[in-house]
């Protein structure tokens, strides 16, 4: 079983750049699908991010394309979200999250293990 730590979240202005990280422990990132996903305040949680188990394949929600990075350092065993271009409707908690399959789903149910959660805002 894997455990994930969120950190790198805070407040920042729009079009303002922060990057978050996901730290493992318990067992390695590269064992894994990884993905960020975020909650804003009344909201639903939605899935953000992904990079593949073998990291040949990474996906985004369409609101955070092209803003948005996500990568792996496997010698680190962390995963990161850079994010670029930020938009107060950007701000949230973000996830961090785990899969064992070699592959990505958007539905956050589908996920196997969570962080606690990085708190994003991004003020207009």
């Amino acid at each position: 079983q894997v455990q994930l730590v969120e950190s790198g979240g805070g407040l920042v202005q729009a079009g303002g750049s922060l990057r978050l990280s996901c730290a493992a422990s318990g067992r390695t990132v590269s064992s894994y699908t990884m993905g960020w996903s975020r909650q804003a305040t009344g909201k639903e949680r939605e899935f953000v991010a992904a990079i593949t188990r073998s990291a040949a394949y990474t996906g985004y929600a369409d609101s955070v394309k092209g803003r948005f990075t996500i990568y792996r350092d496997n010698t680190k065993n962390t995963v990161y979200l850079q994010m670029n271009s930020l938009k107060p409707e950007d701000t949230a908690v973000y996830y961090c999250a785990a899969r064992q399959r070699d592959s990505y789903v958007t539905p956050v149910s589908l996920w196997d293990y969570w962080g606690q959660g990085t708190q994003v805002t991004v003020s207009s």
